[in-house]
């Protein structure tokens, strides 16, 4: 049977979808080749016509996990003012939208506590992850005239993923809404975003 050209490439979209899924419902070291490829509508059979091993499959999973929050970022950012998209991604992710989101979202919160126990090459695509994002978000500090948009960019990052981790962590909902609520307000007021949403 012979394919379309781009059918190889929809096939591997569809599976790296599936571990991204997995990955945040299991974690990086219980995902299964055979859950992933039943959820993307595949046999297991065909894994090894696009994957060279488990851990390459985790790896490229991480890496769509990323791809989708860049997609993300771009979409809560599009055609605002630096300080405006800085304010906007605060409020999504510190929102219970995303807290609640346990299935898509930042891969940082799922990921962080696995991240030093990865595989090499998933390690990697991890930290390319962090870099990229922390990256983007400088570009809008630097845009603002800030000093130092790399550290700020990385302090904004690291306060947003502790404080989402604490949310989710909270079972009393009171509690988590005032973890995101007391966060947002923090860093709105810490670089100067309060008016610019």
């Amino acid at each position: 049977m012979r394919y379309e050209a781009d059918h190889k490439q929809e096939t591997r979209r569809k599976v790296l979808k599936a571990a991204a899924r997995a990955i945040r419902a299991e974690g990086p070291f219980k995902v299964g080749v055979a859950q992933v490829m039943a959820q993307a509508g595949l046999t297991h059979g065909g894994f090894y016509a696009h994957f060279a091993s488990k851990d390459d499959l985790v790896a490229a999973g991480i890496g769509q996990m990323f791809e989708e929050s860049r997609g993300r970022i771009a979409e809560e950012t599009a055609g605002q003012a630096p300080a405006q998209a800085l304010a906007a991604y605060v409020d999504f992710y510190l929102s219970a939208a995303h807290r609640d989101a346990r299935g898509s979202g930042c891969p940082l919160p799922f990921l962080a506590a696995d991240a030093p126990r990865l595989p090499g090459p998933a390690r990697d695509r991890f930290a390319r992850g962090v870099a990229d994002l922390t990256g983007r978000l400088a570009e809008r500090f630097a845009a603002l005239g800030r000093t130092e948009p790399e550290a700020d960019a990385r302090s904004l990052l690291a306060e947003m993923v502790g404080a989402l981790s604490l949310a989710r962590a909270d079972a009393d909902p009171e509690r988590s809404d005032a973890i995101l609520a007391t966060s947002r307000a923090a860093l709105k007021a810490r670089f100067h975003l309060e008016t610019a949403a």
